[in-house]
């Protein structure tokens, strides 16, 4: 089982599709990672020798992935509640924070429905 950046890659997956188990690495980047680290994108992880791995490892390396991009997103985020902008006080209360509609939808964010006692809607006349 090939180990990279500290996360164990699925042996029978292709690999371009493993390595997007990397938190940071999507399709993209890992096909043009193993396009510079000269390995078949269609070849599985399984079959990949020693060599491969190491010089697939060296690239990655060199990128900001898994527990480092983590922490940096998490600092941007508390950035932008600290400076009190907008994105950053939809942030502390929970709620969508790119325009995304709240009278419904956006349970993702808001979590479950809290039911509020009498109230209903206004019968029509």
């Amino acid at each position: 089982m090939a180990r990279i950046a500290g996360i164990d890659l699925p042996k029978n997956k292709h690999g371009v599709i493993g390595l997007t188990y990397i938190y940071g690495i999507g399709r993209y980047t890992a096909s043009k990672i193993l396009e510079q680290a000269n390995v078949d994108p269609t070849k599985k992880i399984a079959d990949w020798n020693d060599d491969e791995i190491g010089r697939i490892r060296q690239i990655v390396q060199d990128m900001k992935v898994e527990g480092q991009l983590r922490s940096e997103v998490q600092m941007n985020i508390k950035r932008l509640m600290d400076i009190n902008c907008y994105r950053g006080q939809r942030h502390k209360r929970g709620l969508p924070v790119r325009g995304q509609r709240t009278r419904t939808n956006a349970r993702t964010r808001k979590g479950r429905k809290k039911t509020i006692a009498g109230k209903k809607k206004a019968a029509k006349k």
